[in-house]
């Protein structure tokens, strides 16, 4: 396979990329995870996998990965390489990323969820952003509002709080890193939010949903990969008052059975 047709053009070297890190990858005899992300200059290569690197796996990666002219090459977040730190967008702020950064599917995917975040919000200002990762939520609500903005990844939360340090026109962004399947934020935490966003990996939010249920919020906003635990999390916030709006699609995962959406809740 040369090519994919479903890949970005800034990801048209994504596949050579690979290969030359496949092969410099041989001798170790163990399967790796080969994650590529587009940004602004170029590509950022993380490599996963239970095989150890040994000093000349190193220098045969270091040679693969300036070949490919990659920005920056990281093995289960430890730096191999780097030309430049990559940075991305989002609405127009620069974003540097950790190593291994989860961002959504495609650019045109987060703007359409964004925008049905911020519809859902509505006028709010103070907002929590649950589950943030790099901020592609919060950083847009922030030109409207407060945001409260948690996510378990420290890196993620260290790359949103240097963002808004270099941002402009932004009302604050209190980005706190924290594991909300151990620790979510209590009824008392949430107190004079207007809103609150939460946009969990695919194993949903049950014990925040808990909470968050006995909120004295005016709106929810859902984000989800995964429909199963969505639906989870709803019943558990209808059980507790809140009326489900309205749940929107986003086909984000082209030729795959996975979907993305958005849903509202309102008391």
């Amino acid at each position: 396979v040369d090519a994919c047709p479903l890949l970005a053009p800034s990801l048209d070297t994504a596949l050579p990329a690979a290969r030359l890190l496949a092969r410099a990858l041989e001798g170790i005899g163990k399967p790796f995870d080969i994650q590529i992300t587009a940004t602004i200059q170029g590509l950022d290569v993380e490599l996963r996998g239970p095989g150890k690197l040994g000093e000349k796996d190193r220098l045969r990666l270091i040679e693969a990965a300036n070949a490919a002219s990659l920005a920056r090459l990281t093995n289960h977040g430890d730096l191999v390489m780097q030309r430049e730190p990559p940075a991305i967008l989002i609405d127009g702020i620069r974003v540097h990323l950790p190593p291994g950064a989860f961002l959504q599917a495609t650019e045109a995917g987060e703007a359409v969820l964004a925008r049905l975040v911020l519809d859902g919000v509505g006028k709010a200002k103070s907002v929590a952003d649950l589950f943030c990762g790099v901020g592609p939520f919060a950083l847009r609500l922030a030109r409207q509002a407060k945001v409260r903005a948690v996510d378990s990844d420290a890196g993620a939360i260290a790359a949103l709080a240097q963002a808004v340090r270099m941002a402009s026109g932004l009302k604050p962004i209190q980005a706190e890193a924290r594991d909300l399947f151990r620790r979510p934020l209590m009824v008392s935490d949430l107190k004079g939010l207007d809103a609150v966003v939460f946009d969990p990996p695919r194993a949903g939010a049950e014990v925040q949903a808990k909470t968050l249920a006995k909120a004295d919020v005016g709106r929810i906003v859902a984000v989800s990969c995964n429909a199963g635990t969505f639906a989870r999390d709803a019943c558990i916030l209808i059980a507790a008052g809140w009326k489900l709006g309205t749940v929107t699609p986003v086909d984000q995962f082209r030729w795959s059975a996975h979907v993305e959406l958005v849903a509202t809740f309102s008391r």
